[in-house]
């Protein structure tokens, strides 16, 4: 007979984890699963850990705004250090275009409670110490944002959620998940059944692949990114910075660096061809590109000793927008998948949804921002104007 839970969680990454936290401190018995050996070991442990909310979607925003709470007063709360840095996300500026996308989004943003302004060339070189002065036209800066360790961050989660009662459940992939008529009401794992009136798919870059499983069609595909750190050095570096010039190489649409609270130096680009699927063998040509952006930007830099690199995948959606939302066809399914690279930032303010979405079939988002996140929705729309 299959062992009986409220919920069941499907994924123990960025989004899953926190999830399960959320549903457990609604008072729910729950179980997550993973196909992994632990918890944050798929690309959780491949994110760069900043936290943003300064996004151009609504949605974005206040998932992350809510993110943010929980992240910069989890020690405070909670007791457990989580290398929680201030010090806020620069966007520096160099091109007019890209000035007037950039100043065009503040009044949205601020309309959402951003703390977010355009500050003067001076004001950027204060911040971003030996930038590149040449051409430099200004930028935003939002103090409030920061990083966060991600695996850090994922067993803190965990060990709150086992507190309240969760259950977290390893190498123990799902196979196949039970149905009445078209309501889900558990899972087969390799080693089991389980039974549940609600599950939430939180699977991060494998979400795709459960769309045959659950007989619907879930839009979501990985595309691999890489990533580095360096050495550390002595802390000169408060904010992450987001270049969003597009690579003199051509291979390059922005970059995006920060100090971690160790004061290494940890790095990531957006090529400008994706490379879809999940193979995650670096690529000799990363490092070479990154530093000459890099060095580009901020000439002393080019004296950076680097660790190493690695790949994750982001699990795209075609709009490049999150899918979090009850499945009407389907009852006792919900989907927090398709996160497009920012799973990790947006983790526990999607959890919080989730739980919501589970126990009171709402999501705490207002209607006319939530409807974004729809399953439903037309994925040929308009993408993001600053992802």
């Amino acid at each position: 007979m299959a062992q009986a839970f409220d919920a069941i969680v499907v994924g123990c990454g960025s989004v899953g984890v926190p999830s399960a936290y959320y549903l457990a401190r609604k008072g729910l018995k729950v179980l997550a699963l993973d196909r992994r050996s632990a918890v944050g070991q798929g690309e959780n442990k491949a994110a760069i850990g900043g936290v943003r909310a300064t996004h151009s979607d609504p949605a974005k925003i206040l998932i992350c705004r809510e993110s943010l709470r929980e992240f910069s007063t989890w020690k405070e709360t909670h007791g457990v250090d989580i290398d929680w840095k201030p010090g806020g996300y620069c966007f520096p500026v160099y091109g007019e275009e890209t000035e007037g996308v950039l100043k065009g989004i503040l009044p949205l943003q601020k309309s959402y409670g951003l703390n977010i302004d355009w500050v003067d060339t001076d004001a950027i070189a204060d911040l971003v110490p030996g930038i590149e002065r040449e051409g430099l036209r200004g930028g935003t800066f939002s103090p409030e944002d920061g990083q966060v360790s991600p695996l850090k961050a994922a067993v803190a989660f965990e060990r709150a959620a086992m507190e309240l009662g969760a259950e977290f459940r390893f190498n123990e992939p799902v196979v196949a998940y039970l149905r009445d008529g078209d309501s889900i009401t558990g899972v087969r794992t390799a080693k089991g059944e389980y039974s549940a009136p609600h599950v939430v798919l939180a699977a991060g870059a494998d979400a795709g692949r459960h769309s045959e499983m659950l007989g619907l069609n879930i839009p979501v595909e990985p595309d691999s990114h890489e990533a580095g750190i360096t050495m550390p050095v002595k802390e000169f570096l408060k904010p992450l910075i987001v270049d969003l010039r597009p690579g003199p190489e051509g291979k390059t649409a922005n970059f995006y660096f920060g100090q971690v609270a160790d004061g290494a130096i940890i790095f990531c680009y957006t090529p400008k061809e994706l490379f879809k699927g999940d193979n995650r063998e670096s690529l000799s040509e990363f490092l070479p590109v990154l530093a000459r952006r890099m060095v580009s930007l901020i000439p002393r830099m080019r004296h950076l000793l680097v660790r190493r690199v690695w790949r994750g995948c982001y699990p795209m959606t075609p709009d490049g927008v999150p899918i979090v939302d009850n499945v009407g066809s389907v009852p006792g399914l919900t989907l927090a998948v398709g996160m497009c690279g920012q799973g990790f930032m947006m983790g526990p303010g999607t959890g919080m949804n989730v739980a919501e979405l589970v126990t009171e079939g709402r999501s705490l988002l207002p209607p006319e921002v939530q409807v974004s996140l729809r399953f439903g929705r037309d994925y040929t729309g308009k993408k993001e104007a600053l992802k």
